[in-house]
């Protein structure tokens, strides 16, 4: 007498939310799923960081345009996310993930300028006179004594961004362009809950992770903060 196979845990007629053969089964797409959100993250990321710059320093330095550049940054991040996915899919197009990056670096803005900001406005004035008084220009006086002492706000809104960065990412599966989000959406299609559980176990995953590295960078740059804590 022939034996059938016991169906997987994944299949339609068992399904389980658990099933570790699922992972072991498709471990090949749960990575590359993993690697394309990593690389996506890691460029938004990358991005946001450059532009939050200079207009968190035209902020700093206009104060007439503090407001202005803090509102429309405001009123970008309050767009839902699918929304304005689809607004920039006419301009950007759909075959790759240019739009999914556009907007989460547009919603990255305003933690990271504001953060920036904060940084370099609770630089100490007797600080930075006596800079100045040591022969200290604009630029030397940005780079090693605003930034430095700001270090500890602007990592904090890079470890905030981050892992609203890692998050958002997963809506951009929704028009195909989202890693772990894209993994999640054609498991819920497929109707396997292994697929999805997997998807959502491995962003927060990797929000944790990040965070936690992050910390660690942060704790090793501003050594002075920890020892004033």
């Amino acid at each position: 007498m022939i034996l059938s196979a016991a169906p997987s845990c994944y299949s339609r007629s068992v399904n389980s939310w658990f099933c570790t053969q699922y992972v072991h089964d498709y471990s090949s797409d749960i990575q590359h799923a993993i690697v394309q959100h990593i690389s996506l993250s890691a460029l938004i990321l990358a991005i946001a960081i450059v532009l939050s710059f200079p207009l968190a320093l035209l902020a700093l330095r206009a104060k007439w345009l503090r407001s202005s550049i803090l509102g429309l940054l405001g009123v970008i991040y309050t767009i839902p996310s699918l929304a304005l996915f689809v607004l920039l899919q006419p301009v950007f197009g759909v075959t790759h993930a240019t739009p999914v990056v556009v907007a989460l670096v547009g919603y990255a803005q305003l933690l990271l300028v504001r953060n920036v900001l904060i940084g370099l406005e609770e630089v100490p004035a007797d600080v930075l006179e006596a800079a100045r008084g040591t022969g200290y220009g604009p630029v030397r006086l940005l780079f090693g004594v605003r930034i430095p002492l700001a270090l500890p706000a602007i990592l904090a809104g890079i470890r905030l961004t981050t892992v609203s960065t890692i998050a958002l990412l997963s809506v951009g599966g929704l028009i195909q362009q989202g890693g772990l989000g894209q993994l999640i959406l054609d498991g819920q299609q497929r109707d396997i809950r292994a697929q999805v559980v997997a998807g959502v176990v491995a962003i927060v995953a990797l929000a944790l992770i990040a965070d936690l590295v992050l910390l660690l960078l942060q704790r090793l740059a501003t050594p002075w903060s920890r020892a004033r804590t």
